[in-house]
């Protein structure tokens, strides 16, 4: 078996594309447990549209039961949660996860936000226990 991206990761959504002002919007859960494979990280992708004024903080959340959930220890984080600035029209923002918990999510808080701006994001699962990773 070649190993490939798509025989490696899946792909699962984390957060709707959205126009969005203040608040916090709880992004979709994501099961590392998803069609078995029992992945051992995850990558956060947070993509913008247009964004026309406000600021969007993102932050990690995991949970062991897709009910309780916490904020992710600074440890199971791999680069930098994006603070997204009203200039940021079409960027993309990667933020990877490395925890143990089974469910992981995001939340983006809008703030300072008249109109607010689009975004959303998309999370990649990648080191399946088993492969080829299950689509």
């Amino acid at each position: 078996m070649r190993r490939t991206v798509y025989s490696e990761c899946v792909a699962r959504p984390a957060l709707a594309v959205a126009t969005r002002t203040n608040g916090a919007a709880n992004g979709i859960t994501v099961d590392r447990h998803y069609n078995s494979n029992a992945f051992r990280s995850a990558m956060f992708i947070v993509h913008t549209g247009t964004m026309t004024d406000g600021t969007v903080a993102v932050t990690m959340q995991d949970s062991p039961d897709n009910s309780v959930w916490s904020t992710v220890d600074a440890s199971f984080v791999q680069g930098s949660l994006p603070s997204i600035a009203n200039t940021a029209d079409d960027a993309v923002f990667e933020v990877g996860y490395t925890g143990g918990q089974r469910y992981v999510r995001i939340v983006a808080t809008t703030s300072g936000a008249t109109t607010g701006g689009t975004f959303g994001a998309t999370c990649v699962l990648t080191g399946a226990r088993r492969r080829p990773a299950a689509h």
